[in-house]
């Protein structure tokens, strides 16, 4: 039996390659992901411990000097010059390099922002008694040695088009200000190397802006050759102040390690599913083949049975022949995974990510998982065809007919597929009925329905095929005729071809619904509220001076402008979370509702409250609320005003001149502005010119706006698209093998139809349309569950987004069922034509 596995596995050589490919990607998947992040994982282990190598104990102090508890606004803010002194006596401490560092946005040539706001940093250079400092290496010039002076890192540089000598605008705090380039550096900071930005301030410079003169907020000390770290480490801890925090450099190490295989484990999971997806979309294909290698040799199986062979034998030999395709299909998708990880690590570095040098790793898990994956797969799914195989009665061999399914299975499959998609779809309707804490029980019965439909889905072939068929008969004739009958004629088959489109679809059109719906909705949540032309933001959490809000009133330009100041405000002694607003210029900014009252109350000293606190705390226009301060101070204000729920105001909403001096150090990272004649360059150039250039200031109007807050979902929704388009493949093959199939069990029915007047054209036609039948009735049921899924995804999450409503985009759900119909004719082109060269007396004698 294993001799005629392996010779049936050679005879079906063609056949067996569609089964290959499905299978091949999905291991690529698994074991390209696996290699990936095993790959990268290691490089960044090594150079975070590279860049510990020498810490044997690394300090943070914590700036408590804004905390609410004043016992903590005593600590101090940093490492002072006395406690340096103490740090570096401590035996077996070789040197201490103390470090200071914040936010620093440099500007290229037109005064844009180099990087990524999350990763523009600056620092301190600390050089030694050599002139050196440890963690940087100068390529050009020397590090800056007084006020006025910076250094750059090398790909900053190079992105600016800086060289050494040139004058370089960096915002630090808050403020834009001109600097000397005085060199320029390379350094192992992981940051920097997955592309952020680092400038080198001198030490006192440095601590101007970001803590406070002779302060420092870290340090890092190194350790003679011999001591033990956990020894300094206690030392150490015993000088340090309450709100600093020491500890090993094997310990930092290790942590950033974790760290980082946090954020690759997200990867990691994402990319795998997906794996998952399109393995199971490639069980249908797989099914598919065999039943068809099974249907070719019902004879020769029938026979087997006749002289001896047992069912467990025949069974065992299809079985055989699945481990044989999988194991070759593992070895070439394994190789393939190979080949996709170190794509994917080069087109990280095409967008700018810089990734540690370091050498592909291979691990045992990455090589058992995609061979156990393969072999597992390919031989489950060929277990109903050699089932199926093993009862095959041997009077099969006196005819060329299989023995047709009975009534009484199809009434138990049936039956088990409306039991499953009638609880699916209870428990989907059960979890968006219980919002936020449904969604197990969606995903629960997503799954039931899925598998229910793809059950039922041959029941369901032959209805929607039908209502179809007068169109294609009206239309194409006698071709679309053939073509309608033809695609229930074995309505299993067609159904597992239908169901391969189906799950991606389904997915597809989901993901399609919800990020349109989302979309649609953050956008009204935005711009909708938004009268200002402008919004201005700062990068790195940084915030706007008082300085910039006076520069901004007095541009000739600007016609209102408003901060967004997050205020804390506690009121009968619960803290609720409140905004700062120019009240006199907010209603021209902002697209405020109010339910009673008016926000005029605001210029007199009063609050406006958003309507669901109202409802919940039972307040109403006219009362006196007491009210603390951030700085305790306490105050009683009178409700002018209650407004509806504003995704750019907070839960209460006071005066800048009423919160100003309970907050010195206000913090404004937002700022509406509206100018004289709308948005446009002059304007925007002249907000620009009265900020100081800043780089840190982002300006954006209406459209950037809405682009950066529901960019991203278009960005999710497109790498989605990219990967789903994998398991679409793979349900693309399906369809090739399912006429293939029709094709070889008609070959005499094509040979009588070119017999009595059939012309090739119309064959090829007829095979076509039977390809776009069954495809886009495999679309249509994905669009159908992907839009039900996504309604009730979208009850699950509509509270916490504000005008959630569910929006259909017909014009994707077209396209999609365009393109279902395209990958029909795509799939048809070699089934087609090999059917249209049948030769005629050939196919007449064929049994």
């Amino acid at each position: 039996m294993f001799r005629t596995a392996l010779r049936n596995v050679l005879a079906h050589k063609a056949r067996l390659l569609m089964t290959v490919l499905a299978v091949l990607l999905g291991v690529a998947f698994v074991s390209g992901t696996l290699v990936f992040t095993d790959t990268l994982g290691n490089a960044f282990h090594k150079q975070s411990a590279k860049n510990y190598d020498d810490v044997a104990v690394s300090i943070d102090v914590f700036d408590t000097s804004h905390s609410d508890d004043p016992k903590e606004r005593k600590l101090p803010s940093g490492l002072d010059d006395k406690t340096l002194d103490k740090l570096g006596a401590l035996d077996g401490v070789a040197s201490v390099t103390p470090r200071v560092t914040g936010f620093a946005g440099v500007a290229d040539a037109n005064g844009k922002l180099i990087g990524t706001e999350w990763a523009t940093k600056g620092g301190n250079f600390q050089p030694g008694e050599d002139g050196k400092d440890r963690d940087y290496t100068f390529t050009d010039g020397t590090g800056p040695a007084r006020a006025g002076q910076i250094a750059l890192d090398k790909a900053t540089a190079a992105k600016g088009g800086y060289e050494v000598g040139d004058r370089v605008r960096v915002a630090a705090d808050g403020t834009a200000r001109e600097y000397t380039l005085a060199g320029i550096f390379t350094t192992e900071d992981g940051e920097v190397n997955a592309g952020g930005t680092l400038t080198l301030f001198d030490t006192a410079t440095a601590q101007k802006l970001y803590r406070e003169p002779g302060l420092f907020g870290t340090a890092t000390l190194s350790a003679d050759a011999g001591a033990s770290e956990k020894k300094i480490l206690r030392e150490t801890e015993k000088i340090l102040p309450a709100n600093a925090e020491a500890e090993t450099g094997q310990e930092l190490a290790a942590k950033q390690a974790k760290a980082i295989e946090t954020q690759l484990s997200s990867l990691n999971q994402m990319l795998l599913a997906f794996a998952a997806i399109a393995l199971f979309v490639g069980v249908f294909l797989i099914s598919n083949t065999f039943t068809m290698l099974v249907a070719q040799r019902t004879k020769e199986l029938a026979l087997m049975r006749a002289v001896g062979a047992s069912r467990r034998q025949v069974k065992r030999s299809v079985l055989i022949e699945a481990a044989v395709v999988g194991v070759f299909a593992s070895v070439a998708g394994f190789a393939g995974g190979i080949g996709l990880a170190v794509a994917l690590r080069s087109a990280m570095g095409l967008t700018g990510a810089k990734i540690p040098a370091g050498p592909l790793v291979v691990s045992p898990t990455a090589v058992g998982a995609a061979f156990a994956v393969g072999v597992l797969i390919t031989v489950f799914a060929a277990w109903l065809p050699a089932r199926r195989a093993a009862k095959i009665p041997p009077v099969a061999a006196m005819s060329s007919v299989h023995a047709v399914a009975t009534t009484k299975s199809l009434v138990v499959r049936n039956s088990i597929g409306g039991i499953l998609t009638l609880l699916g779809a209870g428990a989907i309707v059960a979890g968006a009925a219980a919002g936020s804490d449904g969604r197990i029980l969606i995903g629960a019965g997503a799954f039931l329905a899925m598998v229910g439909i793809i059950i039922l889905i041959p029941l369901l072939s032959r209805p929607v095929i039908a209502l179809v068929r007068p169109l294609l008969i009206g239309v194409f004739g006698v071709s679309g005729k053939l073509a309608g009958l033809n695609a229930v004629r074995n309505p299993r088959r067609t159904g597992a071809t239908a169901s391969a489109l189906a799950i991606g679809l389904t997915l597809v059109t989901g993901l399609s619904v919800l990020g349109v719906t989302i979309g649609q909705a953050v956008d009204k949540a935005t711009t909708d509220n938004i009268k200002a032309d402008y919004l201005l933001t700062m990068a790195g959490a940084e915030s706007f001076g008082p300085e910039s809000l006076r520069a901004l009133e007095k541009a000739s330009v600007v016609t209102a402008v408003s901060p967004q100041q997050p205020v804390s405000l506690t009121i009968k002694d619960d803290w609720v979370s409140g905004s700062a607003v120019t009240p006199n210029d907010v209603d021209q900014v902002l697209n405020i509702k109010t339910v009673s009252g008016s926000t005029k109350t605001l210029a007199e000293g009063g609050i406006a409250v958003a309507e669901k606190t109202a409802d919940s705390k039972k307040w109403k226009v006219g009362d006196t609320l007491p009210v603390t301060f951030a700085d305790g101070k306490k105050a009683g204000l009178k409700v002018g005003a209650i407004y509806e729920d504003n995704e750019l105001l907070s839960a209460v909403t006071v005066s800048t001149e009423l919160a100003g001096p309970h907050e010195p150090d206000a913090y404004i990272r937002d700022m509406l502005v509206k100018t004289e004649g709308g948005a446009s360059d002059a304007n925007e150039q002249a907000l620009v010119d009265a900020l100081g250039k800043n780089p840190a200031v982002t300006i954006m109007d209406h459209d950037a706006i809405r682009n950066a807050y529901s960019g991203f979902i278009n960005t999710a929704l497109y790498i989605m698209y990219g990967l789903l388009a994998m398991a679409l493949i793979i349900a693309v093959l399906g369809v090739v093998n399912t006429l293939a199939m029709s094709v070889f069990e008609r070959q005499q029915e094509i040979g009588m139809l070119r017999a009595i007047g059939l012309d090739r054209t119309k064959v090829k036609r007829t095979i076509r349309l039977e390809a776009v039948v069954i495809s886009v009735f495999g679309a249509v049921v994905g669009v159908a569950l992907g839009t039900f899924l996504a309604w009730a995804i979208g009850e699950t999450i509509k509270s916490s987004i504000p005008g959630y409503a569910l929006v259909l985009p017909w014009d994707r759900i077209a396209l999609f069922l365009v393109l279902a119909g395209l990958v029909g004719v795509l799939a048809a082109l070699w089934p087609a034509r090999s059917a249209a060269k049948l030769n005629m007396l050939t196919a007449i004698k064929t049994e």
